[in-house]
């Protein structure tokens, strides 16, 4: 693969057949995927392949393989120009995504009550691969409730508060949901597992804002330096991973029909117009209301933890989606189009200004949530004006090693004890699920950030060190 770089922070995969456009990969030289053993620049390569694809097939700082399309993988299709959906450029964990909120607390104050806290927020938080849930739903019509409305439904039922929606990208739920178009199978696996973590990359942690980089905007998200945060990252458990299974294997049967050749089955698609695109979509849109259901359950349990524990309230910074596909409106050489914006491990970054923010952040732009790796710095950043790749930036810090490298690489270690070292409290997890979670196992999130602020995605404001955490 050969790249071009264009500027310190930017390569470029020329064009050649049957690529459409080109690819840009925002990265360091350090940060650029190893060739022999990842081969997301080959996906991004093919992903600018698909019908209707316009722009480039950009590739973010955390890039790595993923399935069909690299994770940190942004590409958008025109809509009226046969342009189309594919599944895996969403990713079988739909809407994964990162909610943070804010106590009113300092980390000093937290301190002697920390351990309490810990083992509250451990019991309170169901986590693990199986059932297992803060809200027991009572019967189908519940979920399709749940399903069509996400946030707004929990915080209807009483799982929330009223103000959570305006800090809730789409203000808690995707419209055009379709529950009919979700199947039987991927019902039974989500019915048990509203309001939990899972497991993998997933957890619940207590942080603090160790370093503020913009004083303004940080107030305007409502945070300040020392402040107690909590973020939790999760998403639509097992009823997305079967979502996009089931739509992945119905686009594979319509793709001859529609003249569609890609150079991976992974990539499978339809046009976004087309009865199966449209039908993923609505899919699509249910798995993200459970998504954001998911992380708005999760908060409240976390509210009742902190309330007992330190006798104080959360406040929702934002939440925002990770891997999602949206119909936005873009221009494209100069015209307003309607695109398929695909975001696989990226996160859209609003700037200042934007119709979509909330009135009270539209001077400031959008909250950007990127976590590190376990034991690691996470950062608050902010949507900048005219930034690239239809206003998308990385979503963490970027694996680098697998599940099985990461747990051999750090035999003979106690990771327990060694995230103690590091004065961060854990619960939850087996050995080998902190094993496979190490910062061995990703990039340097500080570097990641540092490209994308470089490239012009977005803007730092806030960094945040871990204080205790819940892994599933």
């Amino acid at each position: 693969m050969d790249l071009v770089e264009e500027s310190p922070y930017r390569f470029r995969i020329d064009r050649r057949d049957p690529m459409r456009v080109p690819g840009v990969v925002y990265a360091s030289p350090a940060l650029l995927p190893d060739a022999g053993s990842d081969k997301s620049l080959e996906q991004v390569a093919n992903v600018a392949t698909l019908p209707g694809i316009v722009g480039a097939s950009y590739a973010m700082p955390d890039v790595h393989w993923g399935y069909g399309f690299p994770i940190g993988g942004v590409a958008a299709t025109d809509v009226a120009a046969g342009g189309v959906v594919s599944p895996g450029g969403v990713g079988f964990d739909i809407s994964c995504g990162v909610r943070l909120l804010t106590a009113d607390l300092d980390r000093a104050a937290l301190r002697p009550r920390l351990d309490a806290l810990m083992d509250g927020l451990g019991e309170s938080t169901p986590r693990g691969m199986g059932r297992g849930a803060v809200w027991h739903l009572g019967d189908r019509a519940e979920l399709d409730a749940v399903l069509r409305g996400g946030s707004r439904y929990a915080v209807e039922r009483g799982f929330g508060v009223p103000r959570d929606l305006d800090r809730c990208e789409d203000r808690g739920a995707v419209h055009d949901a379709d529950p009919a178009q979700v199947s039987a199978r991927a019902i039974e696996r989500g019915a048990g597992q509203v309001g939990s973590l899972g497991s993998g990359n997933h957890f619940l942690e207590v942080q603090a804002v160790e370093e503020v980089y913009d004083e303004s905007v940080a107030a305007a998200f409502g945070l300040r330096a020392g402040q107690v945060c909590v973020m939790i990252h999760c998403g639509s458990r097992g009823l997305g991973h079967q979502i996009c299974t089931d739509h992945v294997r119905v686009m594979e049967g319509v793709m001859p029909g529609y003249g569609i050749d890609v150079p991976d089955r992974q990539l499978a698609c339809a046009p976004v117009t087309s009865p199966q695109g449209r039908a993923y979509l609505a899919a699509m849109a249910a798995a993200a209301n459970y998504a954001r259901a998911n992380r708005q359950l999760l908060a409240h349990a976390a509210r009742q933890v902190f309330a007992r524990v330190v006798g104080c309230d959360l406040d929702l910074v934002y939440d925002v989606s990770h891997n999602l596909a949206k119909i936005e409106e873009h221009r494209v050489d100069g015209t307003p189009r309607r695109l398929c914006v695909h975001r696989k491990g990226a996160t859209r970054a609003l700037p200042p200004g934007h119709p979509d923010l909330p009135e009270d952040l539209r001077p400031v732009g959008q909250p950007v949530l990127i976590p590190g790796s376990m034991g690691t710095a996470s950062y608050v950043l902010t949507g900048v004006p005219d930034a690239p790749a239809w206003a998308s930036t990385c979503h963490g810090a970027g694996r680098v090693r697998s599940r099985t490298q990461a747990s051999r690489a750090v035999r003979g270690h106690d990771p327990r004890r060694e995230l103690a070292a590091r004065d961060v409290a854990v619960r939850g997890a087996s050995r080998r699920g902190l094993a496979e979670e190490m910062p061995e196992a990703y990039k340097d999130v500080t570097a990641v950030v540092a490209v994308a602020e470089g490239a012009g995605l977005c803007a730092k404001v806030a960094r945040l060190v871990p204080l205790g955490v819940v892994k599933g």
